[in-house]
Order: C-alpha cells, then sequence, then structure tokens
C-alpha cells in the first residue's frame, strides 16, 4: 500500500514581482527562492516510512529583515518535546491534493491558527479561514530525518505591515500583523517565535540582526552550550537499508549514517536538527551563498537528501 502526492501545479506558485510593500533585496531573495518551482521528486513510497510537511513562512519586519516562524513544541508531547519546529507535521491521505501544501497549511492552522492561503481555497471552501496575502513560493525536495521520516519543505512569505510586536520575546500569543494575530496551540506549542533568516547563514556577522535580540540566557535549559551563537556535533545513525521493509537483521550490519547536528542560538529554544537543516538550505537559495564558516551544512559522507537515501 502506497500513497502519494502530486505535483502542485505552477499556477500556485505566486508570481513575485507583484507582491506590494516588499524592497528590492527582499524580491530578488523570494525570486530566488520561487525559481526552483515545486518538486517532482517521486513521493510514491511504502506507509512504512512517514511522509511530513513543514511550513517555511517568511514575512519581512520592520527593517525589511527577512524573519521565518518557529515554534518551540509542547514539552508534553511524545515527539520531539521542547524542541524547535516549524509549523507542520505527517500528511494525511484524507489531506486535499496537492498534498504537501494542504498538509503543511493545514497543520500550520491546526498549531498556531495561521489562516490558509486564499489561492488554494475553492468554493466549497468558505469556512475554512483564509487570507490573499499568503504567497506560495516553492516547494524544496525532500529532506529525511536522521529517523527516516521524510519532510518536505513548503516555502511561503507574508506580504503586508507587520506588527510592531512582530520581534517581540516567545509567547503563546503572537501579533503577526495589525490584522494577525497567532495562537499557540496548547497541546502541541509552548510558544511562537521569529528568527531572522539570514542569520542562520552567519549568525556572527555584525550586519545581523540577532544584536539587537534578547536571546536565551546563556547556560539556561535553552541554551547549555559554551559557544556564544552556534555549535555542532557529527554523530553515527542508523540509517534504513535499501530493503528496510523485510530487513530483520537488528545486528552492526545495519548500515549507519553520519548526522550533521547544528544548534542555533534563538529567543527561544535551540534552531538545531532537521529544522535547522531546512532553513540552512532555505537561506543559501534566497542569498545565494553558502554559510560562513565554521558553519558547514553537512558532514562528511552525510546522506543529503532523499534521493541520497
Amino acid at each position: 500500500m502506497s500513497m502519494g502526492t502530486t505535483t502542485p501545479s505552477i499556477s500556485l506558485a505566486a508570481d513575485v514581482d507583484t507582491i506590494p510593500g516588499i524592497d528590492e533585496a527582499t524580491r530578488v531573495a523570494l525570486r530566488r527562492l520561487r525559481g526552483p518551482g515545486f518538486d517532482e521528486t517521486n513521493l510514491y513510497v511504502d506507509l512504512l516510512l512517514i511522509m511530513q510537511a513543514v511550513l517555511v513562512l517568511l514575512y519581512s519586519d520592520s527593517t525589511g529583515s527577512i524573519q521565518v516562524l518557529l515554534t518551540t513544541r509542547s514539552k508534553s508531547l511524545r515527539s520531539h518535546p521542547g524542541q524547535t519546529a516549524l509549523p507542520g507535521g505527517r500528511i494525511d491521505e484524507e489531506d486535499r491534493e496537492p498534498k504537501v501544501l494542504w498538509g503543511a497549511f493545514r497543520e500550520a492552522y491546526e498549531e498556531v491558527g495561521l489562516p490558509f492561503p486564499s489561492s488554494l481555497i475553492i468554493d466549497s471552501d468558505s469556512d475554512i479561514p483564509h487570507i490573499p496575502n499568503i504567497h506560495i513560493l516553492c516547494t524544496l525536495s525532500p529532506h529525511i530525518s536522521q529517523w527516516g521520516i521524510i519532510v518536505v519543505p513548503v516555502v511561503a512569505y507574508l506580504s503586508g505591515p507587520v506588527s510592531s510586536s512582530a520581534s517581540s520575546p516567545p509567547s503563546h500569543t503572537y501579533i503577526l500583523t495589525p490584522t494577525l494575530t497567532l495562537q499557540a496551540n496548547p497541546t502541541e506549542v509552548d510558544r511562537i517565535f521569529t528568527h531572522p533568516l539570514e542569520s542562520i547563514l552567519d549568525p556572527f556577522s555584525p550586519q545581523s540582526t540577532l544584536s539587537s535580540r534578547n536571546l536565551t540566557e546563556k547556560g539556561s535549559e535553552d541554551w547549555p552550550y559554551d559557544e556564544e551563537l552556534y555549535n555542532y556535533t557529527d554523530r553515527l545513525y542508523p540509517q534504513l537499508s535499501p530493503n528496510h521493509n523485510n530487513n530483520t537483521d537488528t545486528t552492526d550490519n545495519i548500515p549507519s549514517s553520519i548526522y550533521r547536528m547544528h544548534r542555533f542560538r534563538s529567543v527561544a529554544s535551540p534552531i538545531k536538527g532537521l529544522t535547522a537543516e531546512i532553513l540552512l538550505r532555505t537561506a543559501h537559495i534566497a542569498y545565494a551563498r553558502p554559510p560562513t564558516a565554521p558553519i558547514e551544512q553537512y558532514a562528511p559522507g552525510q546522506v543529503r537528501g532523499f534521493k541520497d537515501a
């Protein structure tokens, strides 16, 4: 039994040149993100592999700096409690096509109350909250987590004036724009916060807007590390073998893969793991440059995506 996802119609991708109220640097970054379009990787996969979609929602703050919406997962959750995440989760069989887009925005609505983009809504959906100023840019090719979960990032941009509190401390209630207040679902999300996208490439830069933020206290539960802004570790994790469904070998014969665990300091929980990996890739595309040393996105020999796996 398998579940597939249809590649979204290119007509769903925003025309970046018509998005109002953004400066030229932002428009260039959004054009770069729009460039890949909707990834066409064949996602007809065995249901023993979990497939998820996450939303990389970008917006520009009052200085023109592109920010990304993040959450801290509830500590009551069984999976990754208390960790930073992009809104998103498992794609359901009931999700409408294109399942990747619908699943990402459905999860974002359930987790923080983000309305759907109007471009996804049809006449029969009149009761579904939606707004016209969420512009879908692209889907990136799938990532595969260290636990074998397939994750498809959906990148979108929220246009319009932002609230003066849109860079406020993390909170259950987050006023993003004068007309859009996000509300954390307490069963899934402890905190909502944002982070400057470009700082993922170089948090040490004197031009980084991190310097104006009240970052979590060094030595606290949220940043218990010696480093000031970033650290990483390389670890070996079991990797799915080609015939993982029939593999009964529980010995050391199962192949392993090295995985680089990035950690970035934020105003809330650390941005790490797959979330950091997706943001590194998004920022690399948007700003057309790789991260600055000592940040290297992948460890030597690391599986770099779904196709490699």
